[in-house]
């Protein structure tokens, strides 16, 4: 433990709160229909799938048919993912050849991905097209991260509203919540991953003969877009097997720092959406504080005791911390952090 982590700790957490505010002032009023600063771009593209999906912005449902809702979409879109999965190998954007899927594993994937799980039995270069990461695992990305958010929204209306029969739209809330929120994140945030060093093309894998002279494979593909949405929307689930700690999906300190709070950033705000939409932005505060003992309560134990190492180590002479399957290039005060973030959220 040193000077450093603690600065890289208190930093995060500086900055996580600093957002809180201006994140939940506006998604609160995205989700109470209120005019922001996108919605002259946006708002025609929100009517207008409205139109052709036929919903009516206007109707609200009440809790069960808002559940109702929540289980249709996800049994849809587990048959559309389970689908890709099993017919990847007949399907474009394919320059691996990888072959179908397999029956248990596309189950097991298509179930993990709708549900936020995102559960990985296998390595992503090694096992799925580009078409399947990005139509597949990417979209899911996207549709159960708005899904988490509208729930969220959801049951916060259930507290504010004390006497109303309805919770809101689910198909208005996971609209919104991707259209407003994750999308206007997603496409800087994408755009500053590939400034970073992560890959973001659809050619094939790349032949390298390394210094030793050593023939290596090197997997490609659209990373950047797949880990955007894959951190803001806390979903796990990476291009590559080992996710984060793969340097295509984490290639410098900065990266791996903006990863960090993007994981937490959106579950931060809506605790100042639930006390606006309270009408007490102590509340939202006081939950926030709570959430917050916890994780600095995880962090302080788990830095602590990834610095001290362990007896075994120790023994040898190797002190300095415990690096074993820690980032090397980050520190253990970064990987640390990392690990707690990644598990709270």
């Amino acid at each position: 433990m040193n000077l450093n982590g603690w600065i890289q700790i208190a930093l995060y957490c500086a900055v996580v709160l600093a957002l809180v505010k201006p994140l939940g002032s506006y998604m609160t009023r995205v989700f109470t229909g209120e005019r922001t600063l996108l919605s002259p771009v946006l708002g025609p593209v929100e009517r207008g799938l409205y139109r052709v999906s036929g919903i009516d912005a206007r109707q609200e449902q009440h809790w069960l048919a808002y559940t109702g809702a929540v289980i249709l979409f996800h049994v849809l879109g587990f048959a559309v993912l389970y689908a890709i999965l099993r017919l990847q190998a007949v399907l474009p954007l394919n320059p691996a050849d990888q072959t179908a899927v397999a029956p248990d594993l596309a189950f097991n994937t298509s179930t993990s991905f709708i549900t936020n799980t995102n559960w990985q039995s296998y390595g992503g270069e090694t096992t799925l097209s580009y078409l399947s990461q990005m139509l597949g695992l990417t979209h899911q990305n996207f549709l159960s991260g708005a899904t988490g958010i509208a729930v969220a929204v959801a049951l916060i209306r259930g507290f504010a509203r004390a006497s109303s029969g309805t919770i809101g739209s689910f198909w208005v809330d996971v609209t919104r919540a991707t259209l407003y929120v994750l999308l206007p994140i997603c496409v800087p945030y994408t755009l500053f991953l590939v400034w970073q060093g992560m890959p973001q093309t659809l050619g094939a894998y790349v032949d390298a003969t390394t210094l030793e002279g050593a023939h290596q494979t090197l997997a490609l593909g659209p990373v950047a877009s797949q880990v955007a949405i894959k951190m803001l929307g806390t979903n796990g689930g990476g291009f590559f097997n080992v996710n984060a700690a793969h340097p295509f999906e984490n290639p410098t300190a900065l990266s791996n720092f903006v990863q960090m709070v993007s994981i937490f950033v959106i579950g931060a705000a809506l605790t100042n959406v639930f006390g606006r939409m309270v009408g007490d932005e102590r509340q939202g505060w006081a939950i926030l504080g709570a959430m917050g003992i916890l994780f600095l309560a995880g962090v302080l134990v788990t830095y602590w005791a990834e610095a001290h190492g362990s007896s075994v180590l120790n023994s040898f002479g190797l002190t300095g911390g415990n690096m074993e399957g820690k980032e090397t290039r980050f520190g253990i005060a970064a990987s640390a952090l990392f690990a707690v973030i990644t598990t709270a959220a």
